[in-house]
């Protein structure tokens, strides 16, 4: 067809190279579109996040590489404040651990179960002691390194058998049925773990290193606590939950608490035949005076077990608990300082310092116990029956006793500590032996006389006796020591 000469033809025009296609007021650009670069997510990982990540880095290089001990330390030491809040931490967990797992027991598996726990509980911290042989306190005032660390592991090692092998026996002597025999195995487990873990911890109290062993007690706690209450709740089987709590605290051992303690103190010297035979034997008066002390403060408990019924049991152990915070409290104070305690009794021209600042601890566990007093007297019994879901009322009185039996714990443990800084443990280990004299017979005839109100005035009165002996003799220590002899 001809072209119209007259018709207007447009023209397209061609678009340079390096321009963009305007994007119109209104509507939506299906062509020619650029596409905009993927923007980067925004979301960072948490605090915690970022340190496990790191932590579980740090951890496969040294499986990789093998060589824990030659690992660079990451943290520092002489961090008082860190010290003072990461131990207050682990302590407290530590000590809330019996308080809530008898609490979870108590929901799902009623009074009389919850009592059965509690009895096992109790033989698994009895024997704790035999775990720990007196040597937390030993070794964190080894400020020389007189005995290497190897010393100390072997000898925990020896120890934590030992429990073990003493729980079984017990076990067997008590004649338990095969159901209650198993709780006890698997309590006695948790504890021996619990016991391993405290000389990896009490090497790094050693090097001024406190705030990690306490975030590694605190970790040990929650793992077990949270095995115990989620297999409880799917099994309602306190032997597998018991088992299950067991294998969360091994986990936190092997994970964090062993290579903690690697990478963050110096390579250990070589072990000797006769440093872990002179460590048992030094050590041997602190594991008689701390066994004794714990067997005086379950003596009731076992005279309860032949005579009253098992939910007894939780209800001790229930309002013992307001009272062993007291000794919690006192020891987040005094025990970051042990290793400052020791230097200051190092200097003879700062004993009489020494002596006043062990006044002055004296003094601060009688507010604390006034605090906790008045805190049962308002509003600590009904909240004990709200946690617990049973009727306390019926117990104030004794739980005001017990809360005074809390006080008089507390100054004997700070005591004990106090002794064994100045060296002297020896010289106790006799009073300790006259304190349980005394308790088995008094728990057993209040017991049988007055049940379970029996044994919580029995308590009261068999560690009165103990307190009294101990600061007798420290006074005692003083003046001979003070004569130069």
């Amino acid at each position: 067809m001809p072209r119209n000469p007259f018709k207007r033809h447009e023209i397209t025009p061609v678009r340079p190279a390096h321009t963009t296609p305007k994007t119109p007021r209104y509507g939506v650009v299906t062509k020619a579109r650029r596409k905009r670069p993927a923007r980067a997510s925004s979301k960072q990982p948490t605090f915690l996040a970022r340190v496990v990540n790191n932590w579980w880095n740090r951890l496969i290089a040294a499986v990789f590489g093998g060589k824990f001990s030659e690992q660079t330390e990451q943290y520092l030491a002489h961090q008082t404040t860190r010290d003072y809040v990461c131990n207050t931490i682990g302590q407290a967990t530590w000590g809330m651990l019996f308080p809530l797992l008898t609490m979870v027991a108590t929901w799902l598996a009623g009074a009389e179960q919850a009592g059965l726990f509690s009895m096992a509980f109790t033989v698994g911290t009895l024997l704790l002691f035999l775990a720990n042989y007196g040597v937390r306190t030993y070794q964190v005032s080894d400020l020389d390194d007189m005995r290497s660390f190897l010393d100390y592991q072997i000898n925990r090692f020896v120890t934590c058998a030992a429990m073990l092998l003493v729980g079984w026996m017990w076990c067997q002597f008590r004649g338990y049925d095969s159901y209650m025999f198993s709780i006890c195995m698997g309590v006695l487990v948790f504890r021996a773990v619990d016991g391993l873990a405290d000389v990896y911890e009490g090497r790094l109290q050693q090097k001024d290193k406190l705030y990690l062993a306490g975030l590694s007690q605190a970790a040990r706690c929650v793992l077990g606590l949270v095995a115990f209450s989620l297999t409880l709740l799917v099994t309602r089987n306190l032997a597998v939950a018991s088992f299950a709590m067991a294998v969360g605290a091994a986990a936190s051992l092997v994970l964090l608490t062993v290579p903690l303690a690697y990478f963050e103190t110096e390579k250990s010297l070589p072990a000797t035949l006769r440093g872990v035979r002179e460590l048992f034997v030094e050590c041997f008066p602190l594991f008689v005076a701390l066994f004794l002390y714990n067997l005086i403060d379950s003596v009731p408990k076992f005279a309860m077990e032949g005579v009253l019924s098992y939910d007894n049991q939780l209800y001790y152990n229930a309002m013992y608990f307001p009272a062993h915070s007291i000794l919690m409290v006192a020891g987040f104070i005094y025990k970051p300082q042990l290793v400052r305690l020791a230097r200051i009794w190092d200097d003879p021209q700062r004993h009489r310092r020494f002596d006043l600042l062990v006044l002055a601890m004296i003094g601060v566990i009688a507010l604390i116990t006034g605090g906790m007093a008045l805190v049962m007297g308002t509003v600590g019994i009904p909240l004990m029956s709200l946690m617990y879901g049973l009727d306390f009322e019926q117990f104030r009185g004794l739980c005001l006793v017990m809360v005074g039996t809390g006080g008089v714990c507390a100054c004997i443990d700070f005591l004990y500590q106090i002794i064994t800084v100045l060296r002297a443990q020896g010289e106790v280990s006799k009073l300790y032996l006259i304190a349980f004299a005394f308790a088995v017979p008094v728990a057993m005839l209040l017991v049988n006389f007055a049940g379970l109100a029996g044994a919580v005035v029995g308590s009261l009165v068999s560690m009165a006796i103990l307190l009294v002996l101990l600061v007798m003799e420290y006074f005692g220590i003083r003046r001979r020591m003070s004569r130069g002899y």
